[in-house]
C-alpha cells in the first residue's frame, strides 16, 4: 500500500507542473518500464526515494506527450540487493513483452542483468528489451562488459573518482582509501590510485581498505585505524547505510579529517553527518537544488520544487531522471514504434538540453551520458535543506562533461 501511496502523489504532484495528457494517448496500451531496485532489506531507504522521483519524473514526461502518443507506465520490483531477484525481475519483463527495465542501485546487480539482458535478446529477437542503468557505476559495464542492449545515465565510478581528485585541494596530501568489497567499490580503489598518479603524484595513500556490501553495523574501529594513519582525508565510494554509518562514526569521534564521497548527498546523509560536519563533507552529485538560485531557472525550481514540497526529501537524481525518459521520448518518436532495437539505434550519439540548460550526451561508443557533475560541500542553513535537518549541500565546483571525456576498451556488438 506504501508504494501505491507514493505512485499516487507523484502523478498528482507532476500534473501540477505539466499539461494535461491529449486524450488520444490516453487510450493506447502504455510502454511499460520495470524498475528493478532495493524496496526491503538495508538498502531499502535509497530504493524507496529512487521510486519516488520515478514516478514523478514519468508522469510530468506523461503530461508531456508521453512517446508515440503513448504514456509511460513504471512496474516496481523489489530485487533485494540480489541479482537473482534482479533476474527475477527481467524474467517477469521479457514473459510480459515490455521492452525497457531500469535498475539504479549495486554494480553486481547491474553485471547480472547485461548478461541476462544479452541472452535473452540473442535467442528472442521479436521480444528485446533495453537496459536502462541509473545509477550501477563500475566502469566495466562500459568497457568490457559493454552491450548495445544497455545504456548508463549516470557518470562511471571512473569519472567521479576524476572529479573527486580534480576537487581535492593542494594542502591536503593524505589520504584513505575505504571502499566496499564488490565491483563498484574495487574499481573506486583501483581508479583512485591509477588518476591520483596522473593527477596528483604528490598524493600520498596512507590506508586502503575493502569491507563487506551492507554487513557492519559500527565503523567505529575503522575510524580508529584512519585517524591513527595521519590521513588529512577520506574517500569513500560507500553508499546506503555503510555511507551513512561511516560519516557518522568520523564526525562523532572528532576525527580531524575531510570526507570525500560519490554518495553523501542521498536520503539519510544529512542526519547522519548533523551540524558537526559541516564545511567537512563533499560528495558528487549531478544535482542539487542550491545550484537553482544560481542558475536562476524559475521553470526548473519550480518543477523540483513541486516534488520536494509532495515528499520532503532531496530531488538529488533530477536531472537524470528526467534525461532518461526524455530521451526515450526522443529516441521513441524517431523510431516510430516502440521497436527495442530502433530504438537502441536511436539513443546512440543522442544530444539533449536538459531541464537545467546543459547539454548532455549518450556516446555511441560504449552508450555511457556525459554530462556535468558538481562537488557539492556540506553547509549549514542553506536554501534547500536535506532530510529536514536545516543542513544541505552547496555547489563548489563544477566539472564540465568535456574534462570528464575519458576512454573507453568498449568493443561495442551490434545487431545488424
Amino acid at each position: 500500500m506504501r508504494i501505491l501511496r507514493t505512485i499516487a502523489a507523484a502523478a498528482t504532484v507532476a500534473f501540477a507542473v505539466a499539461a494535461p495528457l491529449p486524450a488520444a494517448a490516453q487510450d493506447k496500451p502504455t510502454i511499460k518500464v520495470m524498475f528493478t531496485d532495493p524496496l526491503s532489506g538495508p538498502f531499502a531507504q535509497v530504493g524507496d526515494a529512487n521510486l519516488k522521483q520515478w514516478q514523478y519524473a514519468i508522469s510530468y514526461v506523461n503530461a508531456t506527450g508521453g512517446a508515440a502518443g503513448r504514456k509511460f507506465e513504471l512496474v516496481p520490483f523489489d530485487n533485494k540487493s540480489q541479482p537473482s531477484d534482479a533476474l527475477l525481475a527481467l524474467k517477469n519483463a521479457t514473459d510480459q513483452g515490455m521492452p525497457f527495465i531500469m535498475q539504479c542501485s549495486g554494480s553486481n546487480i547491474a553485471a547480472a542483468l547485461i548478461e541476462g539482458v544479452n541472452k535473452h535478446n540473442a535467442r528472442n529477437p521479436d521480444n528485446r528489451i533495453i537496459y536502462l542503468n541509473c545509477g550501477a557505476i563500475a566502469p566495466e559495464l562500459t568497457n568490457e562488459q559493454c552491450s548495445f542492449w544497455h545504456f548508463r545515465f549516470d557518470l562511471s565510478a571512473t569519472q567521479k573518482v576524476e572529479a573527486i581528485i580534480r576537487s581535492l585541494p593542494k594542502s591536503i596530501t593524505k589520504v584513505y582509501l575505504l571502499n566496499q568489497d564488490y565491483l563498484f567499490g574495487q574499481a573506486v580503489q583501483r581508479d583512485f590510485k591509477t588518476y591520483a598518479a596522473k593527477l596528483r603524484p604528490d598524493l600520498q595513500i596512507v590506508g586502503d581498505e575493502l569491507i563487506p556490501l551492507g554487513k557492519i553495523k559500527d565503523f567505529s574501529p575503522y575510524i580508529t585505524k584512519i585517524k591513527a594513519s595521519g590521513a588529512q582525508a577520506l574517500v569513500t565510494g560507500n553508499w546506503g547505510p555503510d555511507m551513512n554509518l561511516l560519516i557518522k562514526a568520523g564526525i562523532e569521534s572528532g576525527a580531524d579529517l575531510s570526507y570525500y564521497t560519490m554518495f553523501a548527498h542521498l536520503i539519510g546523509g544529512a542526519a547522519a553527518i548533523g551540524p558537526t560536519g559541516v564545511g567537512k563533507v563533499y560528495s558528487v552529485m549531478q544535482f542539487t537544488e542550491n545550484q537553482l538560485p544560481v542558475l536562476k531557472n524559475e521553470t526548473a525550481e519550480r518543477f523540483v520544487k513541486t516534488f520536494r514540497d509532495a515528499h520532503k526529501i532531496d530531488f538529488y537524481a533530477a536531472p537524470m531522471m528526467r534525461n532518461i525518459f526524455e530521451y526515450l521520448q526522443i529516441a521513441i518518436n524517431k523510431a516510430g514504434a516502440v521497436d527495442p532495437t530502433k530504438i537502441a539505434f536511436a539513443l546512440e550519439g543522442l544530444q539533449h538540453k536538459d531541464f537545467l540548460g546543459y547539454d548532455t550526451l549518450m556516446r555511441k561508443d560504449d552508450h555511457q551520458v556525459m554530462m556535468p557533475y558538481y562537488v557539492g560541500r556540506f553547509v549549514k542553513a542553506p536554501k534547500y535543506d536535506s532530510d529536514g535537518t536545516g543542513l544541505g549541500w552547496e555547489p563548489v565546483n563544477v566539472i564540465q562533461a568535456k574534462d570528464l571525456m575519458q576512454p573507453t576498451s568498449c568493443k561495442m556488438k551490434r545487431p545488424s
